[in-house]
């Protein structure tokens, strides 16, 4: 296998635009994920897909590749699949660029996984849901999944009827970070859109409503990406409250590129 990861990235938000842009420790929000992907060592390589000028002159500056891409993709899936065409991976890891505190050992727990299962052509990070009223919180995908870890469906707000309680011991949160066989996006990129995905907003429900199997990840930890202005407090709190992550945030932003080689794997 050859991974490499791919950080789709735009600012035109929906919900926040221009968020990749925030500065999180004085330092843009999509670096602070595309050092953390670097440092994990996990990938053969380390781009971010961007169809915005201001995003590319960025990555540029702190020395990181950029693929163009498109600026009519509506998502980050479809983003990764024209962005893999110029690069030689057969396996990807998507990182979606709203993931400022994601672990380097998540990387590369998810590397390790795709490497144990090379069959799934699709898996997506997924964990526990931690409060009840994420049940009902729409900036936040869930799903469920059965017993062998297939994603049966996703959604933005609980379908479930019991006690909410309940659900959270079977329900979890999609991350954004999302492994895919090459194959899979070139399939992707040509599959009809589905109603269910565009109305839902939930690139995934594009797979699971043309019958592929979308596998999941379960990792230990729950991280708050930003989705919302209200998740910035989320993210600079968890920072204060985490002493792992306090660590990582001095090393990402003493961050050096030419201490880290890639081709680990």
């Amino acid at each position: 296998m050859k991974i490499s990861a791919i950080i789709p990235a735009r600012l035109a938000s929906k919900r926040l635009n221009e968020k990749l842009l925030i500065k999180i420790h004085g330092l843009e929000m999509i670096e602070h994920v595309r050092r953390r992907a670097i440092i994990s060592q996990a990938f053969e390589e380390v781009f971010v897909a961007t169809s915005d000028i201001e995003i590319e002159k960025l990555i540029n500056k702190y020395g990181g590749k950029v693929i163009r891409t498109l600026k009519s993709h509506e998502n980050g899936t479809s983003r990764a699949a024209e962005a893999i065409n110029s690069i030689d991976a057969s396996h990807i890891v998507l990182i979606q660029g709203d993931e400022p505190l994601i672990l380097p050992s998540h990387l590369i727990l998810m590397v390790e996984y795709m490497n144990k299962h090379p069959e799934f052509s699709t898996i997506n990070a997924i964990a526990r849901v931690e409060f009840a009223s994420d049940l009902d919180d729409p900036s936040q995908v869930k799903c469920v999944i059965n017993q062998e870890g297939r994603i049966l469906y996703c959604f933005r707000r609980s379908p479930s009827n019991c006690e909410k309680d309940q659900q959270i011991s079977y329900i979890k949160k999609m991350l954004g970070l999302i492994g895919y066989r090459r194959e899979i996006l070139d399939i992707i990129s040509s599959a009809k859109p589905s109603k269910i995905q565009e109305l839902e907003s939930i690139e995934q429900l594009l797979l699971i409503s043309n019958n592929y199997i979308l596998n999941s990840l379960e990792l230990d930890t729950n991280i708050p990406s930003i989705n919302i202005y209200d998740d910035i407090n989320k993210v600079m709190n968890c920072i204060k409250e985490n002493p792992m992550q306090q660590k990582l945030i001095k090393k990402v932003i003493d961050f050096k590129q030419s201490s880290y080689k890639l081709d680990s794997n």
